[in-house]
Order: structure tokens, then C-alpha cells, then sequence
């Protein structure tokens, strides 16, 4: 882009992961575009944000030190997919008399996710941006640890990550025990972190860790069994 003409600005699907905040980072040092806000989907009831367990103060301690203002989007537990696309068309909605026009992802390999993604947005008039598309997470994993951010696992599938790793922070020695059938970013859903520090905030995000804790989830599988899905929750606190 000629840079006579302004950056287009972004709002950036903030889940306060290491994957939000690599992208965060690239997006940052692109001469394209510029990320005006971030926003973050909770549940209702728990005011945390989905498989993370991340409650939204820590969300909100991120977005303050990171200097981006933060717009919160409620959904229930209910599981209802069309309340939640509902939630979402109206946020764009709001995005777009602001003046944005752009929303980008942490995305890094899963193409039915991409397109549910470009298919909402395209419906909202809006524009995706997806700028972790494409590369190799074993690549990118390192490249996010050696940029100097930090990021605890703050949970995990039960089957595949074993508890004791549940609020460790992320390193080389995290990706070297992980079984060759898990993805080192966690794209499966194989695990999840929170980035506490780094370069995209003023200072560190001042947290402690409390108990860890297993969940069940049911489900129903492709021909229709039901199944049981288990994970780990490591419970991390803001420390005021």
C-alpha cells in the first residue's frame, strides 16, 4: 500500500491467547493495516471466555496494557449456534458505523473454520484478515516464544495433555514432551493459553495460579454416539 494512504483499521478477535497475540504483534508492524480495538466473546453466566476458562478481568487487564479498547460480547451456555451468530451480526453492525470495516483472526490451518468465518462476514459486509494463515504452527510456535512473549497453558484436552502442565508457562521443553499427534499450537484444540507478557504490552499482567480442575462435556459424534469429551481448567487470578 502507498503510504500516502492511511493504515485500514481492524478489529482483532481477541481471545488473550498466544495465537490473538502473535497476530496481534505481525499486524502491528504491517504497513496495511491497524488494529483500532480487539473483542472477545464470554459466556454469559460465567463471564469467561469459552475452552480458555479465562474470566474477562484478565481480559480486560490484557486489553489495558496492550492500550486497545476492549468490546465484550455475551453469548449463553445454552449452545444456541444462531443466538451466537445473532450476537456477532450485531456487533459488526456496531463495527461498521465506527467505521470499521475489517475483522482479523488468529487463525492458523483450519479451513471449515476459515470459511464459517469468511461466510459470517461476508453476510455483515465486513472483511476477514487472517494474518497467521498458512504458516507451519511447529515454525510459528518458536518465533512467538523467541519474540519474548510469555503464556501459561491455561487448559487442555485430558486425553491428549497431562494435568501437571495445567498453568506452566510455555516453552521449549512444553513442545519437545507434547505426543507427536498433538499440534504444537494447540490448533486441534489440543490445548489453549493466556499471554500474560510480551512485547505488545507496558508491563507484565500481574497473575497467580489456584487449582486445577477437569470438566466433562457431552456430545454426540458423527454417527451419532453419545461421547464424553474431558478437559483440564487451570483457574488463573488477576492479582490487583
Amino acid at each position: 500500500m502507498n503510504p500516502i494512504y492511511p493504515k485500514i483499521p481492524v478489529s482483532l478477535a481477541w481471545s488473550g491467547g498466544k495465537d490473538a497475540a502473535y497476530a496481534l504483534y505481525l499486524l502491528m508492524e504491517d504497513p496495511v493495516y491497524r488494529v483500532v480495538r480487539l473483542h472477545t466473546t464470554f459466556e454469559e453466566e460465567t463471564r469467561r471466555v469459552g475452552l480458555h476458562g479465562i474470566h474477562e478481568c484478565l481480559i480486560q487487564k490484557q486489553a489495558k496494557l496492550i492500550g486497545l479498547p476492549l468490546d465484550s460480547i455475551y453469548f449463553s451456555e445454552s449452545g444456541d449456534n444462531q443466538a451466537y451468530e445473532k450476537s456477532m451480526s450485531n456487533y459488526f453492525e456496531r463495527l461498521k458505523y465506527k467505521g470499521v470495516f475489517h475483522v482479523a483472526y488468529g487463525d492458523i490451518f483450519l479451513e471449515d473454520l476459515k470459511q464459517y468465518r469468511e461466510k459470517q462476514l461476508e453476510k455483515a459486509g465486513i472483511q476477514p484478515v487472517f494474518p497467521l494463515w498458512g504458516k507451519s504452527t511447529r515454525k510459528m510456535i518458536r518465533e512467538v516464544i523467541q519474540s519474548g512473549f510469555s503464556a501459561a497453558i491455561c487448559a487442555a484436552d485430558a486425553d491428549k495433555i497431562g494435568e501437571d502442565w495445567l498453568g506452566e508457562i510455555l516453552s521449549y521443553d512444553f513442545l519437545d514432551a507434547l505426543p507427536r499427534s498433538v499440534d504444537h499450537c494447540g490448533e486441534n484444540g489440543e490445548f489453549h493459553t493466556f499471554c500474560f507478557d510480551g512485547p505488545i504490552f507496558s508491563e507484565k499482567v500481574p497473575i497467580s495460579f489456584g487449582e486445577t480442575v477437569k470438566k466433562s462435556y457431552s456430545f454426540q459424534d458423527s454417527e451419532g454416539k453419545a461421547r464424553n469429551k474431558h478437559f483440564w481448567f487451570k483457574n488463573i487470578k488477576l492479582i490487583d
